[in-house]
Order: structure tokens, then C-alpha cells, then sequence
């Protein structure tokens, strides 16, 4: 009964999406600091957070709402590729990165060979390093 109240409730509306999900992780966050702060400016903003979060999930302009987080997604990309190589290198035990001095690519080479030549496909460069 009530998940089709909500059905009914959400039809044609956006619903969510990653920018809604960084918005209500933002507003917990700011809400948490004011709890320990108590700075009336802080709880604005969070409160902002939330009604925007709000507004988004209810609105029926949905290509609006695709465009806004296509933007968001465009924006946060290169950060998330960071964390992604992050966690990719921390993983991987076999081999060693290294940046092209350059063109600045990234390179991988196996462990333990030694002083090697490593070569740069993108640009042609070549540099010795230890593996």
C-alpha cells in the first residue's frame, strides 16, 4: 500500500541520481559539523543542501535535471579517475608506475628488473628508471 502511494507520489518526477547523492552526503556531513559547532551558518547551508536535494527529486523537468548531472558528472570525472588509479596502484604489488617526464602519461612496468629504458608510447621518450 504504501510503496504504490509512492509510486503514484514519484510518477513523473526525476527521482535520483550521483549529484542528489553528493548533496544529501553533503548535507549529513555540514549537519554533523553544526551538531559539534553549533554555527547557525553551517546548518543554513546544510538545510540549503537538503531543499535542493529535495526540489530535484520531486521536479518533473526531467531533461533539466539529466543536464545538471551530466554537468556534475563532467566536473567530478577527473577526480574520480584519480581515486580510481589510487586504488588501482594500491592494489597492484607486480608493478611500478611511472609518469613520462615529457608528456606526463602513465606507465606501468613490471617489478624487480632492475635499472631499466623505459620508452613512452604517446610521445617517444625515453628514460631510465629503477623497477
Amino acid at each position: 500500500m504504501i510503496r504504490q502511494m509512492l509510486a503514484r507520489l514519484m510518477a513523473g518526477r526525476y527521482g535520483g541520481d550521483q549529484l542528489n547523492i553528493f548533496l544529501i552526503v553533503g548535507y549529513l556531513i555540514l549537519h554533523t559539523i553544526f551538531l559539534l559547532t553549533r554555527w547557525i551558518v553551517l546548518d543554513a547551508v546544510a538545510l540549503t543542501l537538503l531543499l535542493i536535494t529535495l526540489f530535484r527529486a520531486f521536479s518533473r523537468r526531467l531533461e533539466r535535471r539529466r543536464e545538471e548531472n551530466a554537468r556534475f558528472l563532467r566536473l567530478t570525472r577527473p577526480i574520480q579517475r584519480w581515486f580510481h588509479s589510487l586504488r588501482t596502484r594500491a592494489g597492484d604489488r607486480e608493478h611500478r608506475y611511472f609518469k613520462c617526464p615529457n608528456c606526463g602519461q602513465q606507465m606501468r612496468v613490471p617489478r624487480g628488473k632492475g635499472r631499466i629504458t623505459v620508452h613512452c608510447r604517446s610521445c617517444g621518450a625515453t628514460f631510465e628508471e629503477k623497477s
